[in-house]
């Protein structure tokens, strides 16, 4: 298990535009040969848009684009759906760029917007883009992603409660907020867990929290 801290991920954004990004995986100037994937994921970005901030219009190739919204709405425009839509705290949403896809993300409220945005690989370049947003998904509910062989698990655990790590190859924890204890190690807002060969491991919540975990297999 390697424990990534929230200290530890690269800076980025534009913070005089409103944008502040923390990066879980080398991006940009930030290059690190042995920080470039985890399975799947090649990316966790921990986003923060003041009101009015905006990624313009940008483009994505063979990558699934997979949004969690944590605090405020984030407005979300793609060139693959044709149309604008609204993401709230508790949905998933998805964009499958495959071929090649555009999209655009802002603030359009007057309250601070931050969000988790994963990039994950999949397992076959090209195709047609897609977009996907479930609203409201519940915790019993696991989301798949088959282009890039990974399921998402979201938890949200009172103090003192506990969850079953999936049994798999590989497993991506990403704390949303609250504090978690996994074999030992406490996590806290923003910290990560990559887990080879996860098996018979549970999370304990330390406080109320909320987290992410993907469940990947090995290319």
């Amino acid at each position: 298990m390697r424990i990534q801290r929230a200290g530890d991920r690269y800076p980025g954004g534009d913070p005089a535009a409103g944008i502040e990004t923390r990066h879980a995986f080398s991006f940009g100037p930030h290059y690190d040969p042995d920080n470039l994937r985890f399975g799947a994921v090649l990316a966790c970005n921990e986003e923060r848009l003041a009101p009015g901030a905006r990624f313009a219009e940008h483009p994505h190739r063979h990558t699934e684009i997979v949004t969690w919204v944590v605090e405020g709405e984030l407005t979300h425009h793609d060139t693959a759906a044709g149309h604008t839509t609204v993401v709230r705290p508790g949905d998933v949403q998805r964009l499958s760029s495959a071929g090649g896809a555009r999209h655009e993300e802002r603030n359009d409220a007057d309250v601070p917007l931050v969000f988790v945005q994963m990039w994950l690989a999949p397992l076959e370049p090209g195709g047609d883009p897609a977009y996907e947003i479930v609203r409201g998904i519940a915790d019993s509910t696991p989301y798949a992603v088959p282009e890039a062989a990974a399921m998402l698990h979201v938890r949200r655990l009172e103090q003192g409660e506990r969850t079953a790590v999936p049994d798999a190859d590989l497993v991506y924890a990403h704390v949303v907020r609250g504090t978690v204890r996994l074999d030992g190690e406490e996590l806290a807002p923003g910290d990560a867990a990559r887990v080879t060969d996860a098996r018979d491991l549970a999370l304990l919540a330390t406080s109320d929290a909320e987290l992410l975990l993907w469940e990947m297999r090995r290319s």
